[in-house]
């Protein structure tokens, strides 16, 4: 089976928003598929308006598995992500992946979820 995807993603809109209601707490999660035989190994890099980048975060998706990986959770991404500052994401992959990002932002009653495609540049 060919897998599906491009080996190079971009994400120009991150943000994490600070804090949350109802219990929930705001978050965002880059959400890979990796449909081929292979497991796929991430390097990622998060870019600031104001600040050196994060690079070189290391994550894996195994073979014909998905993974959500949280960009609020150190443990996730290898990094703490600073809430309430815009970043933006590149994610380079040893296989073919698809990658979406989303947002879920629950600093009011009314939860907004958002989700979008990545941009496949590779």
């Amino acid at each position: 089976m060919t897998p599906d995807g491009a080996r190079i993603w971009l994400v120009p809109d991150g943000y994490i928003p600070v804090g949350g209601s109802g219990g929930l707490e705001s978050h965002e999660a880059l959400c890979v598929l990796n449909t081929g035989p292979e497991d796929a190994r991430l390097r990622i890099t998060l870019y600031f308006e104001d600040r050196e980048p994060i690079r070189d975060l290391e994550v894996v998706v195994p073979a014909e598995r998905t993974r959500h990986v949280r960009t609020d959770r150190t443990e996730d991404i290898g990094a703490e992500v600073p809430r309430g500052v815009p970043y933006a994401a590149r994610v380079v992959s040893s296989a073919p992946v698809v990658v979406q990002h989303s947002r879920l932002d629950a600093t009011q009653p009314a939860l907004a979820l958002m989700t979008t495609m990545a941009h496949p540049v590779g």
